[in-house]
């Protein structure tokens, strides 16, 4: 069942960041609001281990404004099998320094924050308030209990996952969801830690490197899901994976008792702030665009397709602007009229967005998207199309 975005849109992006996330912004699902949510989201990863270290990269990637890393730990050679996130230069430096080196890195729009003390009962509420979400990548159960208590205080949502030699456990746990969805913690699945040695650690058991790699990254995807509002997150569903089997199943999750009553924290929750505007890029129908072309109030037409999409056919007098150019270069888009309605053209619609988005980042407002592309203009013209 979907649940509605977690986070607000925060400022519109910026021509760079239209580049960057070009991929992001060319899917329906996620696009210029989804986007703008997550460079305003705020998470916070546990432990920078193996499960952590591609949680945080993909995060990073994908643009999340602000991310704390909390772990205590230094970087051990045997840590390398697996924590993708640490070199074998970083062997004795703590985790928290190498992991906030590589995501400053790889994202300058990410503005990340080191927590090198052990996490417990007494702080876990202190440092995680003010996050919109939590993924839980630790390795001992004080520490799971910990952030799965505060988590339920505080009311935001935990994506939990636990890996043990080739199998693992993923899912959400959010005692305060919204109603009408599954509102399961922790100690819904358990209750209470095991005792102390009854479950082998990761030194002492092993585990397959490709498999936190996998896991992790779904941790992310999770998270992705809840600060954007698409798909179905794991609300109410533990997935089981087996690596060696190549399977996934679901079991279900419920909480044991009553729902407990929404907490009101210090701080503002994301999903009490109000909702941003996303003015969204008008269409316009290839009957009203030919209608146009023949009138006295001609619209500049740019053409986002490749080279070679052109010999399909193109939109009488359109100008070809690659994509690629529109988003990287912006110098491709002097010329372009600031008096003209301006309407992009590409094979079905993605990349027409897309560029409308680069294009409005850069002072453009007179934008329109022909609907459907080339593929509802009724009888494209010859390849007679003008390149820049």
């Amino acid at each position: 069942m979907t649940l509605l975005p977690l986070v607000a849109p925060g400022p519109a992006l910026t021509g760079t960041q239209v580049s960057r996330y070009s991929r992001h912004l060319l899917m329906p699902t996620i696009g210029e609001g989804g986007q703008r949510r997550l460079l305003a989201a705020s998470v916070a990863v546990i432990g920078a281990g193996g499960l952590g270290s591609p949680a945080l990269l993909y995060l990073a990637g994908a643009g999340v404004g602000r991310i704390t890393v909390v772990d205590d730990d230094v970087v051990d050679e045997t840590n390398l099998q697996r924590q993708v996130i640490h070199s074998t230069a970083d062997v004795g430096r703590p985790k928290v320094d190498s992991a906030l080196e590589r995501v400053r890195a790889l994202n300058p729009d990410v503005t990340i924050t080191g927590v090198s003390e052990h996490l417990d009962a007494d702080n876990a509420s202190a440092i995680l308030a003010g996050h919109d979400l939590v993924l839980d990548g630790s390795d001992n159960f004080e520490t799971r209990y910990a952030v799965g208590d505060a988590c339920d205080e505080l009311g935001i949502p935990l994506v939990w996952a636990a890996v043990y030699r080739t199998e693992a456990h993923l899912t959400i746990f959010w005692t305060t969801a919204p109603d009408g969805h599954p509102a399961p913690g922790l100690r819904d699945l358990f209750p209470t830690p095991p005792a102390p040695g009854s479950v082998p650690a990761c030194g002492d058991a092993g585990v397959v490197g490709p498999l936190v790699g996998q896991v992790g990254s779904m941790m992310a995807t999770e998270a992705i899901k809840l600060i954007t509002g698409v798909g179905e997150p794991l609300l109410g569903r533990l997935l089981f994976i087996d690596v060696l089997a190549s399977t996934q199943r679901e079991i279900p999750l419920v909480a044991r008792g009553p729902r407990r009553a929404r907490p009101v924290p210090d701080h503002t929750p994301a999903t009490t702030r109000p909702p941003a505007d996303e003015p969204a890029v008008p269409l316009l129908s290839a009957a009203d665009l030919a209608t146009r072309l023949t009138g006295g109030d001609t619209p500049f037409v740019i053409d986002v397709r490749e080279e070679h999409e052109l010999a399909d056919g193109t939109v009488p007098g359109a100008v070809h602007i690659p994509i690629a150019a529109l988003t990287s270069d912006p110098t491709a888009s002097a010329g372009i009229p600031a008096d003209r309605d301006v309407v992009l053209v590409c094979r079905a619609g993605p990349r027409a967005h897309l560029a409308a988005t680069a294009l409005r980042a850069r002072g453009l407002e007179r934008l329109f998207v022909l609907e459907g592309g080339m593929l509802a203009w009724p009888d494209p013209a010859p390849h007679t199309v003008e390149t820049r």
